[in-house]
């Protein structure tokens, strides 16, 4: 079936967490929590090196809106349930329709980190792309001196497949690992 024919919801909910697809007008509020959180973004973010204006977030969020609606790219903005702040960006990136596989890739405003957030959040989008986008195989890859994003995926039970050796260059020009964990389904 062609990807674009594929009808699934374009939000969600976990206990605390109302996640969905990104809409124009989200660049706003994603431009002030990305510029709030650059210092921990930029180790590991290439796009996240300068402060960002509101009409280059914007850009990106509505191309994250067109993606999301052919199919090519799953960004996910995720806000708090009771109060409707924006805390996090995710979502289902490397999409292969014919397996289906997914990565997940995330972020969160500094505001909002070390309260459990992002690990509901990719809990949540785990169980999203299983039950609504039929998942045989959900990746989340990372800087293997990344230790944060490691221990999501460590926590939510996604195993270690390996470590590809000098895979990747850093923000700050150096050669590193990358670690790929997987859960198969």
């Amino acid at each position: 079936m062609n990807p674009l024919l594929l009808e699934f919801p374009t939000e969600f909910e976990t206990d605390r967490l109302l996640i969905r697809m990104p809409l124009p007008g989200d660049g706003a509020v994603t431009c002030e929590s990305i510029n709030t959180s650059l210092p921990d973004l930029k180790p590991w973010m290439p796009w996240a090196q300068k402060e960002q204006t509101i009409e280059e977030t914007e850009i990106v969020i509505r191309e994250g809106y067109v993606n999301f609606l052919n199919r090519t790219d799953l960004r996910l903005l995720v806000f708090k349930k009771d109060t409707g702040e924006f805390i996090a960006s995710s979502g289902l990136h490397r999409i292969n329709w014919n397996v289906p596989k997914f990565e997940i890739g995330y972020w969160i405003d500094t505001r909002y980190s070390g309260q459990g957030y992002m690990t509901e959040a990719v809990q949540g989008i785990t169980d999203f792309a299983v039950r609504e986008l039929k998942a045989r195989r959900v990746e989340i890859r990372c800087d293997a001196l990344n230790v944060k994003s490691r221990a999501i995926a460590e926590r939510l039970g996604f195993t270690l497949e390996g470590i590809l050796k000098c895979d990747s260059v850093s923000v700050q020009g150096e050669i590193r690992d990358t670690c790929i964990y997987a859960k198969t389904i």
